[in-house]
């Protein structure tokens, strides 16, 4: 109920009257006049209250009458009517209803009942109540009313003052209160105010409003009161204590602030009154020194008086807080003392309350930020915000140092702390004492032995003091220990509170603003204000050094976790903050602070130290010297959780991690994982510290990068309490959240962050060079980490992130090193490509490119571990993302391809299987034009020489990689040409010529160049098993796909590739090594003919030759088709030549094997049977058919005009059709002779004997090839005869006779030998009697013109047959014989190299052919005017004429025969052009001939038996008859010296036949009657002959005749002479022997002399006959049996003679 509503008018009205009436009836007796006044008062207010409506305005009107009987009641002292008025008057006053006038009245009388020091408490009370209900009460009044307040509070009784004091309180925030009121009411009204004059009259206050002027006397007054002037205004004041005017003016202060900042009267009071007179009464502190007291002081100074000073600091307080706007200078002096008080000389007391002054400074942001904006931001000014933070940093300092007040020594000593500041202190606190048994659960700081215990002083945040609130205390306070340290340290934690989250507010705001800016104005920049930025960052300037040293001083003191908490996270705030402005030192300093304390103590890492040096000031001085080592013993207030291995060279042995290291590490972790966009640089100080702890708690990386605690390595060094193991997942959970929160920063820190990773990894590769300790890893698996957990914006963060682990890691010498390196590596490069991007890697080829090209990039690397991941990456790569490389292809084979010769097998091998999987599986994902780039890669594993199977199987690939282009060869031709156009089109446009291998060849022929450029290197690879796969391939792709080429890439195929690889192989086989290979490693054994490198190149060659010539076969219509087919020819000749001239019998045979098969001398093998058969009857050889079995499978053959169709044309027989058009061709006459030149040049190197003495080196070519080689000509010479010239012939004889005069090697010769028994021909020879056999009959069937050639051939032949007798001699090669056919001993092995052949039956085939020939030419013109026939006869007399003592006996047997045979054709064509004298000089040779045969030197063997010699009798025999029947029957034909020698000779054989050397027993048969009989007969027939045309020979013959009988009359006289005188003894053998003949020839002569006419025997030769009789019978009395059956038989014809002659006309004249 409001006191203006009628009910209260009316009960006040009540309660009014009632009041007056118990005043009259207590003053009845005692005061009269009291009374009286009471009742009027009653009768006036009643008459009020019944005439006005407004009762209450009509009260207050008329109150000092109303008031009067209670005025008049206290004035009676009587305490009982006194309390009673003073009671009434109260209500009143609570009514409103006292008049200006009346409360004068009421305070006059209050003034008095002070005076008299009646009823105090009801006085205040009616004061207060008079001032507090209305504001009719001012200037004099209120001022006395005021005074009666100070009065009352300085009287004996205790309540009274107490109360007296709240009074005055009250009464002084009434005045204010007004004095705002007032303001309120004026608010709108703008009054212009003189403009004050000067600051010089204090009482200036005429422009004040009434409330407002009161104010501004009271608060002057308080003013001069506290100053201990007398007051202006506040008349009567007796007394007064400055402590209480301090509490005024503090409460007015910091209560009506307002006030002061808007009437510039009260703001001068504030400034000329208060300040001055705060300072003044500072100064017995700040002159106050402790200790100094010892000495006598110079002047008498005040000491501090705790209460005063305490007021003034709040009042201080007071200031600084509202009016530091107004007082900038007054709050520099302010704040500068403040600092001072907190020195250590200052007593304690006054330290504590200084520094909770500071903390309340603390709690207020925005004013430390003012302060920093005016003083330390202006030149020439405190910084005072500066001193501030370092002034609480040094007292914290301080209190360790100097822990209790009065020792002097502490004092004087450095804030370093020499040490003599600690003697005092050891028995100070609890923890300083011996074991852990002291250590208690308070909360603490302990430093070097100081122990300070820690306090809850006040609730984060704000300043709740306790020594400031002492307001009744007079003496000062003893301080409890640790408390000013307790406020200190609040202070500190609340200061970096306030400033950091301010400024990070203000900067989250501005961050929005630009936000908003940039999105409603894009194209503009944003700029913000420079000047809150530039305070902000000056705040932090000043202050982090003493922040720093302060905390980190604490950080190592703290042994409470929640302090070390509060601690670390104000080093991570103001780290973040710094940060966030870009303040790269204090940044850097805070996280070196963190990170060093995170690390075991004095560990060495220099990230750390070398920065801690640029982080100067005092503050510092006490770090370093921080921390001793600790070990176990010492007393330690630290709980150690982990022993582990240091990571730097330094500390040896093992470093402690205690607790608190924990929990720092985890404020490492954690500033990185919620800062880490604004840590930049520093980075590397945070990750090189979590480096070294993950190290020392044991912590190593596992797959992705994470790092897992395991151990394995250091076992036993690494010591973890459970407290840390249960901690470990934790912390490693927290490390790789903290770089998958890396995916948050953006892209400059993230560079920041790989940048610090990087130099971290480098600085590990450092340390893990030259010693073999393993390398931390932890750079490289948080680098990977990071790289994984940032795909999507891999590119920004790719090339340093690779380009750090391509260059540095995977290249360092320690494996483990490298291997994680790797792992790296290429666990990024497959989760970039696995990872989905947006834009996908199918449409970047950008990206893809760069994620591949490190993959490339490794390839330089020469460490084998390393090739060894890329490859395993790339296998995984190829399984998962195979079909999807695309572009990148080319990058992937590049890596596959990079494989060198000293990687190693295992390599290798990873890579072979990466490329076996390409080319099973991608080859038709791939691009076209990576093709070549396969074919590349396949290549070079064919080359590599580590491992055989992978160069065998990598040709094998190409083979299949052939296979896929001819059966996709639509599809990659389209494509490449696409490509090919695209290229030219960039060619054209750069004004360049588009570079491609084999450029004018189609894109898709180029493909198969390569290709074939490829296997062709690989053809002369050194090693044999390559080549000889390689050429395999190589041909089988071109005979299977060569189809599929362009006719112009042919020429390419056969200049570039074919003979290209000919040339090599050839230089390669000729230079080669003839060292004997040892069999490899004892478990492979080399065959004999491959135990050499040269031998083994001659199988290539062979191959290489080989399958050259079967491409020129069965290609042959598509080659001929190119311009220089001609050129080439000679090219392919030339190489066949020159391989068939190589000194190796391999080689030089397979090349004559080509050779036969590019002459198309191979038969197809459907028409072998026929084949066989057509050449036989032509008496081919069958060697000559199918010489190669060229036609295998799969390689059928162009049908070629072969040999069977040339040879059957010949005869006639047209076997089969010719293949249209392809005659012409093949029958290109320069090609068959450049052949021919080619076979001869090959022929005449290979048979011309070695010059100069024999040499053991000297090579002789062996049979087979030989063979080969003469058989080449038959056919050959199909094509060649229409222009073979004699010339040619010769040529032909020269190199057959060398050909057949090549001795065998002996280790050969058991095979090629015939042996003795079997007169058979090596097939050399019978090649060489087939191609001369070919010659003749083409000659024989061949123009009139070739006839000249038969000559020729018989020379040819003859000489062949001489071979019988006299075999070749081979140059000066040595050769063994290797039989006598006399002694048939047949020495195989014989000791000399060679071994000439037996060349018996090769010159007796020859015989046959020269008689067959001859009996098919004898008429030729030629083969008369050449004097063939004295050839033959001359050839065969050496035979003949050896007779037993050929080589061989069937050889002269033979030429026996032949001769026969020859003659019989031969004689008649000599008579019959016995004219024309071509014959002349036949005749002394043919008798020169018979003479040596039949008169032979040579004996017959001893062992010749019976039968034998009668056979061989018989041989003379029929040459005799020869002579008889062909030759003297045409004596007139004949010349006549031939006749005569013939005579001679067949005189000769009637005698002289005897072989002295015959045994008795022999002597009938080996005397050769039978040819002396048919001689004699012969002799005598033509002696008589009736047919004598000329005297002359019948003179001959009679001549004979008669000789012989002369000859046989002395022999048989000699003998009866003899036989006489030797009697008993028997003749010699001889004698007797040549008696029998001698008989023997006599009866012959009979029997002669019987047939022949009588007419034709000549008279003298009958009278010899007659005389010999008596000689004959006189030697009847010989004694041996055999002379008288001879004498018997010669005796028996003269029975003749008994009757004489019927005719004795003729005498023998006639």
């Amino acid at each position: 109920m409001s006191t203006s509503s009628p009910e209260a008018v009316k009960k006040l009205l009540e309660n009014m009257q009632t009041d007056l009436r118990s005043l009259s009836m207590e003053c009845k007796k005692k005061f009269p006049p009291v009374k009286e006044a009471a009742e009027s008062g009653i009768v006036k207010i009643k008459t009020i209250a019944a005439r006005n409506t407004d009762i209450l305005a009509a009260l207050k009107e008329n109150s000092s009458e109303v008031v009067q009987p209670f005025l008049m009641g206290c004035g009676t002292k009587e305490p009982k009517i006194t309390q009673l008025c003073l009671a009434a008057i109260q209500r009143l006053m609570s009514h409103e209803v006292v008049s200006e006038a009346a409360a004068g009245n009421i305070i006059n009388m209050l003034w008095q009942l002070m005076e008299n020091g009646l009823e105090e408490l009801k006085l205040l009370q009616t004061v207060l109540v008079l001032l507090t209900t209305n504001t009719v009460v001012h200037d004099e009044v209120l001022s006395k009313a005021i005074v009666l307040c100070f009065r009352l509070h300085f009287t004996k009784d205790n309540i009274t003052n107490n109360t007296a004091a709240a009074t005055v309180r009250q009464v002084v925030t009434v005045v204010f209160e007004r004095m705002v009121a007032e303001d309120e009411r004026f608010k709108g009204i703008v009054e212009k105010t003189p403009p004050v004059q000067g600051n010089t009259n204090r009482r200036s206050v005429s422009t004040l409003r009434p409330s407002a002027k009161d104010a501004y006397m009271l608060f002057q007054d308080l003013c001069q009161l506290v100053n201990a002037d007398a007051p202006y205004w506040l008349v009567g004041m007796t007394e007064m204590t400055r402590t209480f005017g301090l509490e005024l003016l503090e409460s007015v202060l910091n209560d009506f602030p307002a006030v002061f900042l808007q009437h510039q009267e009260f703001s001068f009071l504030l400034k000329e009154r208060v300040c001055p007179l705060v300072i003044k009464l500072f100064s017995p502190n700040i002159k106050f020194r402790q200790g100094t007291s010892t000495a006598v002081p110079p002047a008498p100074v005040e000491k501090p008086y705790f209460p005063i000073c305490m007021r003034l600091l709040r009042v201080v307080s007071v200031l600084i807080k509202h009016f530091y706007s107004l007082l900038v200078t007054e709050c520099e002096i302010f704040l500068s003392l403040l600092v001072k008080f907190l020195d250590g000389e200052k007593p304690q007391w006054l330290r504590a309350v200084a520094v909770e002054s500071v903390h309340r400074l603390c709690v207020q942001p925005h004013l430390l930020c003012s302060f920093c904006q005016s003083y330390d931001m202006k030149q020439h000014s405190t910084k005072v915000f500066r001193d501030i933070v370092n002034a609480l940093g040094s007292f914290i300092q301080s209190l360790f140092i100097v822990p209790n007040a009065g020792n002097a020594a502490a004092a004087t000593a450095p804030a370093g702390g020499s040490g003599s500041g600690t003697q005092g202190t050891a028995q100070g606190g609890p923890g300083t004492g011996g074991g852990s048994s002291t250590l208690t659960t308070q909360a603490a700081f302990e430093y070097r032995g100081t122990w300070i215990p820690l306090m809850t002083v006040s609730v984060q945040g704000s300043a709740k003091a306790t020594y400031l609130e002492m307001l009744d205390k007079v003496e000062p306070p003893s301080i409890p220990e640790g408390y000013a340290m307790s406020v200190a340290f609040s202070a500190l934690l609340d200061l970096v509170r306030g400033i950091t989250s301010m400024i990070e507010r203000e900067l989250t705001t501005e961050e929005e603003a630009a936000a908003e800016f940039r999105e409603t104005h894009p194209e503009q920049e944003w700029k913000p204000e420079a000047g809150s930025h530039l305070v902000w960052e000056e705040m932090v300037n000043a202050s982090w050094c003493g922040l720093l040293a302060a905390l980190s001083l604490l950080l190592d003191a703290s042994t409470d976790e929640a302090a070390t908490e509060n601690i670390l996270k104000a080093e991570m705030t103001m780290a973040s903050l710094c940060g966030r402005l870009c303040l790269v030192t204090p940044r850097d300093a805070f996280i070196t602070a963190i990170c060093k304390a995170s690390l075991p103590p004095h560990y060495a890492l220099t990230v750390l130290s070398s920065n801690s040096a640029n982080v100067s000031g005092k503050a510092y001085s006490i770090q370093g010297q921080s921390v001793q080592i600790i070990s176990p013993s010492s007393e330690s207030h630290q709980q150690v959780v982990a022993v582990g291995q240091p990571l730097t060279a330094q500390p040896q042995g093992t470093v402690v991690l205690t607790a608190k290291n924990i929990q720092c590490m985890r404020t490492l972790l954690n500033l990185a994982h919620c800062h880490g966009a604004v840590l930049g640089t520093s980075w590397q100080l945070v990750l090189a510290t979590l480096q070294h702890l993950v190290w020392i708690l044991g912590l190593k990386p596992a797959v992705g990068g994470a790092l897992k605690p395991g151990r394995a390595v250091e076992g036993p060094s690494t010591v973890l309490t459970t407290a840390v193991m249960t901690d470990l997942p934790v912390i490693s959970n927290i490390l790789s959240r903290l770089f998958e929160s890396s995916q948050y920063l953006d892209d400059v820190s993230l560079h920041h962050l790989i940048n610090a990773l990087c130099s971290l990894s480098l600085e590990a590769m450092e340390m893990a060079y030259g010693n073999n300790k393993e390398p931390s890893l932890f750079a490289v698996a948080k680098l990977l980490e990071t790289g994984l957990v940032n795909m999507d914006r891999i590119e920004i963060l790719w090339r340093p992130l690779t380009g750090h682990l391509l260059e540095k890691v995977c290249q360092h010498p320690n494996s483990r090193m490298r291997e994680w390196g790797a792992e790296a590596l290429t666990a990024l490069i497959k989760a970039g490509l696995s990872y989905k991007h947006d834009p996908p890697l199918s449409q970047n080829q950008r990206l893809q490119l760069l994620l591949l090209n490190p993959l490339k990039e490794l390839s330089n690397v020469l460490h084998g571990d390393i090739r060894q991941k890329q490859l395993e990456c790339v296998l995984q790569i190829l399984q998962s993302q195979g079909d999807s490389l695309g572009p990148g292809w080319p990058l992937v084979l590049g890596v596959i391809g990079a494989i060198r010769n000293d990687q190693g097998e295992s390599l290798i091998r990873t890579a072979f299987q990466c490329l076996q999987l390409v080319v099973t599986d991608f080859l038709p994902t791939m691009p076209c034009t990576c093709l070549q780039i396969v074919v590349d890669v396949a290549g070079s594993f064919g080359l590599q020489n580590q491992e055989l199977n992978i160069s065998l199987t990598s040709i094998g690939l190409l083979w299949n990689i052939s296979d896929y282009f001819f059966q996709r060869g639509e599809t990659i031709t389209l494509e490449l040409e696409r490509e090919e156009e695209a290229l030219q089109k960039q060619a054209q446009e750069k004004g360049e010529t588009l570079n491609r291998p084999f450029h004018p060849a189609p894109p898709f022929d180029c493909l198969w160049l390569c290709l074939y450029a490829k296997l062709g290197e690989l053809c002369v690879d050194p090693r044999p098993a390559v080549r000889k796969s390689a050429g395999q391939t190589l041909f089988s792709t071109i005979a299977a796909h060569g189809t599929l080429l362009q006719q112009p890439t042919w020429h390419i195929v056969v200049w570039k590739v074919l003979f290209q690889l000919l040339n090599c192989v050839r230089t390669s086989s000729t230079t080669a090594d003839k060292e004997k290979i040892e069999s490899g490693g004892g478990n492979i054994l080399i065959h004999h003919s491959r135990d050499t490198a040269e031998k083994q190149w001659a199988e290539t060659w062979v191959l290489t030759l080989a399958g050259v010539a079967r491409i020129f076969n069965t290609r042959r219509y598509l080659l001929q088709q190119l311009g220089d087919f001609f050129e080439a020819w000679e090219v392919l000749l030339n190489h066949i030549q020159s391989a068939a001239l190589s000194k190796n019998n391999e080689v030089s045979l397979a090349a004559l094997k080509s050779f036969q098969e590019i002459l198309q001398i191979v038969t197809p093998v459907k028409d072998s049977d026929k084949a066989g058969d057509a050449l036989a009857a032509m008496g081919v050889p069958p060697v000559l058919i199918d010489p190669l079995s060229a036609s295998g499978p799969g390689r059928p053959l162009v049908r070629s005009d072969s040999l069977v169709e040339r040879l059957t044309r010949y005869n006639g027989a047209e076997l089969q059709a010719q293949p249209p058009g392809e005659e012409s061709a093949l029958e290109d006459s320069a090609l068959w002779w450049s052949a021919w030149n080619t076979w001869y040049r090959t022929g005449t190197e290979s048979t011309r004997p070695p010059s100069g003495p024999a040499e053991k080196l000297a090579f002789i070519p062996s049979q087979p090839f030989l063979t080969a080689l003469i058989q080449i000509f038959p056919a050959l010479y199909q094509h060649i005869k229409a222009n073979f010239s004699m010339d040619d012939l010769k040529k032909l004889g020269v190199i057959l006779h060398g050909a057949v005069s090549v001795p065998i090697s002996s280790d050969a010769s058991p095979f090629i030998l015939p042996s003795y028994t079997e007169a058979t021909l090596t097939s050399l020879q019978e090649a060489v009697l087939t191609s001369l056999d070919v010659l003749q009959k083409a000659i024989c069937v061949g123009p009139e013109n070739l006839q000249i050639m038969y000559p020729a051939i018989f020379e040819q032949l003859l000489l062949f047959v001489e071979f019988s007798c006299k075999p070749p001699q081979y140059g000066r090669v040595e050769t063994k014989h290797v039989a006598n056919a006399k002694y048939n001993q047949i020495q195989l092995f014989a000791p000399a190299e060679w071994v000439a052949l037996n060349y018996v039956p090769f010159a007796e085939r020859s015989l046959e052919v020269v008689v067959d020939l001859y009996h098919k030419t004898a008429c030729h013109k030629a083969v008369i005017n050449e004097k063939v026939l004295q050839s033959i006869i001359k050839t065969l007399r050496m035979p003949l004429g050896l007779k037993y003592a050929c080589p061989s006996e069937s050889t002269w047997k033979l030429a026996v025969s032949s001769l026969l045979k020859v003659l019989s054709i031969g004689l008649p064509v000599a008579r019959q052009h016995a004219s024309s004298g071509k014959f002349d000089s036949m005749w002394p040779e043919l008798a020169n001939a018979f003479e040596d045969f039949l008169f032979t030197k040579s004996t017959a063997p001893d062992n010749l038996s019976i039968q034998e010699f009668q056979q061989n009798e018989s041989v003379d025999v029929e040459v005799v008859q020869l002579i008889s029947t062909e030759i003297l029957p045409f004596a007139n034909f004949i010349p006549k010296d031939f006749v005569g020698q013939i005579m001679t000779m067949l005189n000769k054989g009637s005698i002289h036949s005897q072989a002295p050397s015959f045994t008795e027993a022999e002597i009938d048969v080996r005397m050769r009657e039978e040819f002396s009989k048919v001689c004699f007969e012969t002799l005598l027939q033509f002696s008589f002959s009736n047919k004598v045309s000329t005297p002359q020979e019948g003179y001959i013959s009679r001549m004979a005749l008669s000789v012989l009988l002369k000859r046989a009359q002395d022999v048989l006289r000699r003998y009866v002479e003899d036989e006489r005188l030797s009697g008993r003894c028997p003749l010699p053998r001889q004698q007797v022997t040549e008696i029998i003949f001698v008989l023997k020839a006599i009866s012959t002569l009979m029997d002669s002399l019987k047939k022949t006419h009588p007419e034709n025997v000549d008279g003298n030769t009958w009278a010899q006959v007659i005389a010999l009789y008596p000689t004959l019978v006189e030697c009847i009395t010989c004694s041996s049996s055999e002379v008288s059956a001879a004498l018997k038989e010669a005796l028996g014809p003269f029975k003749d003679f008994m009757q004489p002659p019927i005719s004795k006309v003729q005498n023998g004249e006639s």
